[in-house]
């Protein structure tokens, strides 16, 4: 399961992991390795073991500075995390500007050497998860030369560069080269958005055995479930997982404005399930408190059904 920042924290990851599973691993979103700098008391919670019972966690770093990388990845040792994972992906606009995330694969000599220093000196394992280059999908052999130089638990790609962000659709034809070529295990990421689209995917890529979803189990959450096993989501089940974590964030957050933050949020991407959901999402949106939010919800599960 991706990781998705503001949504899949610890306590999203916990319910899902016992309401649904089949998830092998699941992604922090990704913690900032800084100079000089310890992790925030936020990331800290939402890494910490007891927080993550039965959670079979991968956390992602962040950052150009080898030194600071492999301190941040020594104090995850330390707490119990056998991988890290180096977000080569987000295609932010600010995190871009400081040369990390995608911005770092424009400076190959810089993330080669970069590269070099923490497979040579962090003590767990190490993934990456990358996107096919920053500007153009040309820029993608070379990195391809630079990833094979070093062995590493599993190479996830999301066949975009970063100027698509999230649009465009993913170049397979540059996925299917890196398939061929890459000297590590490949994952591949990138609009699995439900089972046909996961089907056909394997279809095309049977060598494939890895997969990581992302926006379609935000909008699904059984979604993992119904391509590893077979098992549709049903509608009591939707809801059980909904009002667990509604409740969950109760108990958490403070306040009713927190809280509908948080599902309100989720709502933007599981409306995509039903079948007519925009006039119950006008009404979850306008809620401004729990008890007018849950009554909005509960029209919506109790008056609509799921898309096939």
């Amino acid at each position: 399961m991706a990781p998705l920042e503001g949504i899949t924290g610890y306590i999203y990851r916990s319910v899902h992991a016992k309401m649904f599973g089949c998830a092998d691993k699941y992604f922090t979103p990704f913690l900032s390795a800084n100079f000089g700098e310890k992790f925030q008391n936020r990331e800290i919670r939402d890494i910490l073991p007891e927080n993550n019972t039965g959670v079979p966690l991968v956390v992602q770093l962040m950052g150009n500075h080898a030194g600071n990388f492999i301190r941040a990845a020594k104090d995850l040792k330390d707490i119990g995390y056998q991988e890290v994972n180096l977000n080569l992906g987000c295609p932010s606009g600010t995190v871009v500007s400081r040369g990390r995330g995608s911005g770092f694969l424009a400076k190959k000599e810089e993330l080669n050497a970069f590269l070099y220093e923490i497979f040579e000196h962090t003590e767990i394992r190490l993934s990456i998860k990358t996107r096919i280059g920053k500007d153009h999908p040309d820029e993608w052999p070379a990195l391809m030369d630079i990833f094979n130089q070093y062995h590493m638990e599993e190479l996830i790609i999301h066949p975009r560069i970063q100027k698509d962000k999230y649009n465009n659709v993913p170049n397979l034809e540059v996925f299917k080269e890196a398939l061929k070529s890459s000297k590590n295990p490949v994952c591949y990421n990138g609009d699995l958005f439900d089972r046909a689209a996961y089907e056909k995917f394997t279809a095309d890529f049977p060598t494939v055995e890895r997969v990581m979803l992302g926006r379609g189990v935000i909008a699904n959450p059984g979604l993992i479930e119904e391509v590893a096993v077979g098992k549709k989501i049903t509608l009591e089940s939707f809801r059980a997982f909904h009002d667990t974590l509604f409740e969950r964030y109760c108990k958490v957050l403070c306040g009713d404005k927190q809280v509908l933050s948080k599902m309100k949020e989720l709502w933007y991407y599981m409306e995509r399930s039903f079948t007519d959901p925009a006039p119950y999402c006008k009404k979850i949106k306008k809620a401004e408190r729990c008890y007018e939010y849950m009554a909005a919800v509960s029209l919506l599960f109790n008056e609509q059904t799921l898309k096939n």
